[in-house]
């Protein structure tokens, strides 16, 4: 098969063991890295928002109603286009879409620079925030390029530090704003750091990365993915693990400057530190998922983050800052774990499902790897929207209460459920099943568990 570019692979065989070793590896690791860079910093892009609105103090006319309601608007937009993200991999090739969407970073960036003043109107910078959330789409179809590069047993390590490394984008954006804030330096300053890094991570993944000519435009694999209940079970998850994290890393500096009245300064000091330490964790959620199965590590992860939304409701009411950013940053590690766990159950559930309908090898591999790529655009969209949902339940608490207490509540019940799903669907023996219904148990006992994913 001719494919036109320059860097395109004809034959990728991650499941031989003989070619992993001899090719396949070394060249996973090198566009692994390069997409962990991109992914990066659209992260910081997206998330850019959260930072910007520290700096607007009240010569911007903003209440912080409007601020939730501006960082509402980017989480929204960067989760519907990780929809098309997804499918563009196949369509131009991951290495050929890094490029371009690395490139369209420029465009946010160098509108917000443009109109980051006082005196500008809240419909222009929604505006402006709008195209700040196509940064969210680069974790779409990097993830799901990156899944076609690495073999089954490999896939929740891969995943998790492609993940975690764009993960780390919040907290470094955040870092960098506190070094600018408290340097005296003003928003334009940190925009003009990120142009040109813009610009070298759209020329090393022209220079060093790769396209997949096995990785072929399907669009009967979307729609297979949509019509799949698992979609849509681990997209409820997601919500719980990234909406979280993505959430809470918009609205925790604004929870601090509104509830507690910290400065802008002191409340950078702080907003880094949850959104780091998840970062750097969701590759151990991987690992972990990869050693005992995706689904427990899941489960206990949720046990933990409703434990710790229950003191912070405590510390919320009992208006204690120190416990309250404490238990906070426990749950931002929590999520980070949870968001290596759960991806790593994808592309598990998706070979179990392979099996299960009697497929058997480089069929079933193929099967596998093409559903969990597609659904893995859905999945993450979906998450992504638990970002609006919490930011949105910040406004609604602060309008309503004048704290973020009621919102933690209904934060916990979320977790409550996740919980009864990741055991009801995946953990309950009884209830392992095949893609036409239950299994009876002399066919459970001759098929994968999905407790094992």
């Amino acid at each position: 098969m001719t494919v036109p570019g320059r860097r395109w692979i004809q034959h990728w065989d991650p499941e031989d063991e003989t070619f992993w070793k001899e090719t396949g590896e070394r060249v996973a690791r090198r566009n692994l890295f390069f997409s962990v860079l991109s992914e990066h910093i659209g992260f910081s892009v997206w998330t850019l928002w959260s930072v910007l609105v520290l700096f607007m103090g009240p010569e911007y006319g903003l209440t912080p109603a409007d601020k939730f309601l501006l960082t509402s608007v980017v989480t929204l937009v960067g989760a519907v286009v990780r929809v098309p993200y997804t499918f563009a991999v196949a369509v131009f090739g991951g290495r050929n879409w890094t490029i371009i969407s690395a490139g369209l970073l420029l465009v946010p960036t160098v509108a917000a620079f443009a109109v980051m003043e006082p005196g500008t109107s809240f419909s222009t910078f929604l505006l402006v925030g709008l195209l700040a959330g196509i940064g969210g789409g680069n974790f779409a179809s990097s993830m799901t390029n990156i899944n076609a590069f690495f073999p089954l047993r490999k896939k929740g390590w891969a995943l998790g530090l492609n993940a975690g490394g764009g993960n780390i984008g919040v907290p470094v954006i955040q870092l960098t704003a506190l070094a600018i804030i408290g340097a005296g330096g003003g928003p334009r300053v940190l925009l003009g750091i990120y142009i040109p890094l813009i610009l070298v991570a759209a020329v090393l993944a022209a220079r060093f990365m790769d396209n997949l000519a096995s990785v072929k435009n399907d669009t009967g694999a979307a729609k297979d993915a949509a019509r799949d209940g698992h979609t849509w079970i681990m997209a409820v998850l997601y919500i719980g693990t990234f909406g979280s994290f993505i959430g809470y890393s918009f609205a925790f500096g604004q929870v601090l400057t509104t509830q507690f009245g910290r400065t802008p300064l002191q409340a950078a000091y702080l907003t880094f530190i949850g959104p780091l330490l998840g970062s750097l964790i969701r590759p151990l959620g991987g690992r972990l998922a990869d050693r005992y199965g995706g689904a427990r590590i899941t489960l206990w992860n949720f046990v933990a983050m409703a434990a710790a939304t229950a003191v912070l409701v405590a510390a919320s009411m009992a208006k204690s800052l120190a416990l309250f950013v404490a238990v906070f940053v426990a749950l931002f590690v929590l999520s980070g774990l949870g968001n290596g766990s759960t991806f790593k159950m994808i592309p598990g559930i998706f070979q179990n499902k392979a099996l299960a309908r009697g497929l058997r090898g480089e069929e079933a591999v193929a099967y596998g790897r093409r559903l969990s790529g597609a659904s893995m655009g859905l999945i993450g969209a979906v998450g992504a929207l638990g970002g609006v949902a919490i930011n949105l339940a910040f406004r609604q608490s602060f309008l309503s209460v004048g704290s973020g207490t009621g919102a933690f509540v209904a934060f916990l019940a979320y977790y409550a459920v996740c919980f009864a799903v990741t055991w009801a669907v995946y953990l309950r023996r009884r209830a392992v099943r095949t893609p036409d219904g239950p299994a009876d148990t002399a066919e459970a006992k001759s098929r994968p568990s999905y407790a094992e994913v």
